[in-house]
């Protein structure tokens, strides 16, 4: 099996980003070919992760030549989220899965309306670098190993926002429960009836 940890840059060109762009199209354009490659391969599974903006300190270590500090846009979400999302694949194969509902929203309307979603994420990413705050020209870890940034968390996101996440996951298990329940119920008693019958 072959997970590749993609991003939903990788169906969405990010402005400004090119390089990073090509790199995360690149990797599409390898994942889908091998995959085809190897359909009639039994036991062989070729997987693609494409994550949300995720918590990680992947933004300091990334080089930043446009002298202005970087942030990834929110909703951040929480780097185990990904590591589930491998576990699940390992366990149940499948082509790819979204990590987030940024990336299945994104992916959405690229593929409705592509001139608008470039059009939109190019204003947007000027405006922010005209607005943020100067920073120095960096390679980040381009060349060299850089010492800062060597936890998974990138600590993006704020103690309440994962307050309410946790919390919000929480209250969906909980939804997901209750609607679940009288299936399961009628599920066992059927079961139960079916046992008893001659």
């Amino acid at each position: 099996m072959l997970i590749n940890n993609l991003s939903f840059g990788a169906w969405v060109p990010t402005p400004f980003a090119a390089a990073y762009s090509a790199s995360k199209f690149g990797l599409r354009g390898f994942t889908d070919p091998l995959r085809a490659e190897l359909a009639f391969a039994p036991g062989i599974h070729i997987c693609g992760v494409y994550p949300s903006f995720i918590d990680t300190p992947g933004v300091q270590h990334g080089a930043n030549y446009t002298g202005r500090v970087l942030k990834p846009a929110p909703p951040v979400y929480a780097p185990r989220r990904v590591a589930e999302a491998m576990v699940a694949l390992a366990l149940r194969p499948r082509r790819s899965v979204t990590v987030g509902s940024v990336a299945t929203l994104a992916r959405l309307g690229y593929f409705i309306a592509p001139r608008l979603m470039r059009a939109g994420s190019a204003a947007l990413m000027k405006t922010y670098l005209g607005q943020a705050s100067r920073s120095p020209i960096t390679d980040g870890n381009l060349f060299l190993p850089i010492a800062e940034g060597g936890e998974v968390e990138g600590g993006w996101r704020s103690p309440a926002e994962r307050v309410m996440v946790t919390a919000g996951l929480a209250i969906a298990a909980g939804l997901a429960a209750l609607l679940l329940a009288p299936r399961a119920a009628r599920g066992a008693g059927g079961r139960s009836l079916s046992m008893r019958a001659p």
